[in-house]
């Protein structure tokens, strides 16, 4: 007979991904509420089902199969306790590295605690019971069904990873009873290559590196990627914290960016995604990614991950470098370069207000080569991400935690390693304050050069495109954006605190301020300065969006389908039709 599925959508999603690793045993127990999923697969003539009723068995039957086989098993059964006999069979196949999925149905988290029959709580699984334990959860959305696909790889990748062994799915019901979807679709599987596997061809068009946050890189590493992106018509596209300084550097933010272009070179075929968490909010649409990193895990802050390489950079760019011996004339990145170079140009045209990004602007050139420079998240970073410097910069940002607390900390670390050395930091007020008390560590010297951008606020929430800035007048200031505090723009709250420290201080509330005092902040050996900039939240937010504004190509009616999409217009003109 014909096989049909259940309309469940992340039961369908592990059906299509269990196929699509070759996972096909299945010893199954009775039950209710993992009825979508065994229903729907029992049938199929991909699968291979044994039936056991005691779940203890059934599980140490799944370590006999899989001994035997040398291949995964999957384990399914219903909630409640049925799922806690696997426990013990689980705990052999731990300390055996056996590769066993234990599939447990479940009804919505919500009601777990709320003394519910047949509802508990496998949310915390046993240290050495397995390896890792997934939420399988009902899909709403693209963003849900994104989330279910790619816990329910990293699962089943775990099953073999470092040896093997046991992984849990908790797989949630609907208990819908609609079996009448005749074909599953099919879902993106994620691989794992190791450095003894086959590596997989790359058959592209173009190649575009993205590096995240980086440490300082080697030379050999530096040279094979140049001699990669000259191989495979590649681009390495960066943002200050990358730490890239080789030939192929792009600084994308500036044409990723604007509101009125989209550029045809953010469509990349193949993304090579390498580094830790970047802040650079960066524009792209790779068509697939894979992802290089010795940690071997699945990330995916793309949403394309198709392969994850668990090797050294260095490693996966020497393989694929040996592996092709032509060299092209790397048409993708002069494209990159051109549209650089253009907007650059307007760039230049641009008197932007007293703000981050003219300070930016009029700053990042003068910072001699090899400084180290820290930048605080978000409106700093962005600002001076949209400037590539003539000269070489070591750039570093708390983009791990993502947070204000520690900006100014994390500058006087890196002057105490470098004593010889000046040290660069930009913060804004509210980072400042968060961090004030470290200036008063007595293991400071004199390295220390710290812009603090005072605007009375944070001023990320005051920028017309935020969020908060949407909200009905005067609601965001007092709470959200925390206006006011801090003397709310003293002009002596910094400079006594910064003087009775022992730092020299420095202020500017205008253009005409700042350029006198800049050459002085970047050279002066004398003492640690701290150099205070008063701007206006309405200011900042009137220079990005002139920066966000350089070029406009699309019409009005392009504007409109880029804001909205196209499926949301034809859902308007059939609504305007009826």
């Amino acid at each position: 007979m014909a096989n049909k599925y259940t309309d469940e959508i992340n039961a369908q999603i592990l059906i299509s991904l269990l196929k699509k690793h070759n996972i096909k045993k299945v010893i199954a127990s009775p039950g209710t509420t993992h009825i979508s999923f065994l229903a729907s697969i029992q049938n199929d003539e991909f699968f291979e089902i044994y039936s056991c009723v005691d779940e203890r068995s059934a599980c140490y039957m799944a370590c006999g199969l899989a001994t035997e086989s040398g291949e995964p098993v999957v384990l399914t059964c219903t909630g409640a306790t049925a799922s806690r006999n696997y426990i013990s069979g689980l705990t052999e196949a731990y300390y055996r590295k056996l590769p066993i999925i234990a599939i447990t149905g479940a009804q919505h988290p919500g009601r777990i605690g709320q003394h519910i029959a047949q509802v508990i709580d496998r949310s915390n699984p046993l240290n050495d019971m397995v390896k890792v334990s997934i939420l399988a959860d009902t899909v709403h959305s693209e963003e849900d069904r994104w989330a279910c696909n790619l816990n329910i790889n990293k699962a089943l990748l775990e099953c073999r990873h470092n040896g093997g062994g046991p992984v849990h799915i908790n797989l949630v019901s609907t208990y819908s009873n609609n079996f009448d979807v005749p074909e599953i679709p099919s879902e993106r599987k994620i691989d794992r290559i190791e450095s003894n596997d086959n590596i997989p061809l790359i058959n592209s068009n173009n190649v575009a590196i993205f590096v995240g946050s980086h440490k300082k890189w080697s030379d050999n590493l530096t040279k094979e990627v140049e001699e990669f992106c000259q191989k495979y018509n590649a681009v390495v596209l960066c943002d200050h914290t990358s730490n890239y300084h080789g030939k192929y550097k792009i600084m994308p933010n500036l044409i990723c960016d604007q509101n009125g272009y989209f550029s045809p070179l953010k469509n990349i075929d193949t993304l090579i995604h390498i580094g830790d968490v970047s802040g650079a909010y960066i524009s792209l649409n790779p068509k697939t990614v894979w992802r290089v990193n010795p940690d071997g895990e699945i990330r995916d802050p793309f949403k394309k991950l198709r392969y994850v390489f668990e090797m050294d950079e260095l490693e996966f760019f020497k393989k694929y470098n040996n592996s092709k011996e032509v060299f092209t004339n790397n048409e993708y990145y002069q494209k990159w370069l051109t549209e650089q170079e253009m907007v650059n140009k307007k760039l230049k045209e641009i008197d932007f207000p007293f703000s981050n990004i003219w300070v930016a602007q009029n700053t990042i050139d003068l910072l001699p080569e090899n400084s180290i420079l820290h930048l605080g998240i978000l409106n700093t970073l962005r600002s001076w991400n949209y400037f590539s410097p003539k000269q070489k910069l070591f750039c570093y940002s708390n983009t791990g935690g993502f947070g204000i607390d520690g900006n100014v900390s994390s500058l006087i670390g890196a002057s105490l390693n470098n004593p010889s050395k000046k040290v660069y930091g930009i913060v804004g007020d509210l980072a400042f304050f968060y961090d004030m008390n470290s200036l008063g560590n007595r293991e400071i010297q004199n390295n220390l050069r710290l812009i603090v951008i005072n605007n009375g606020c944070g001023a990320e929430f005051h920028l017309a495109r935020h969020r908060a800035s949407k909200l009905d007048s005067g609601m965001a200031e007092k709470f959200i954006a925390a206006d006011g505090h801090n003397g709310n723009k003293s002009k002596k709250l910094v400079k006594d605190y910064a003087e009775d420290l022992g730092f020299d201080y420095l202020s500017a509330s205008n253009k005409e301020e700042y350029l006198t005092n800049i050459k002085r902040f970047i050279n002066d050996n004398e003492k640690s300065i701290i150099f205070e900039i008063f701007t206006d939240a309405k200011l900042e937010s009137d220079a990005l969006n002139t920066m966000n504004n350089l070029v406009q190509t699309f019409s009005g009616k392009q504007m409109i389908k880029n804001v909205i999409g196209e499926k949301n217009i034809n859902r308007l003109k059939k609504i305007i039709k009826k």
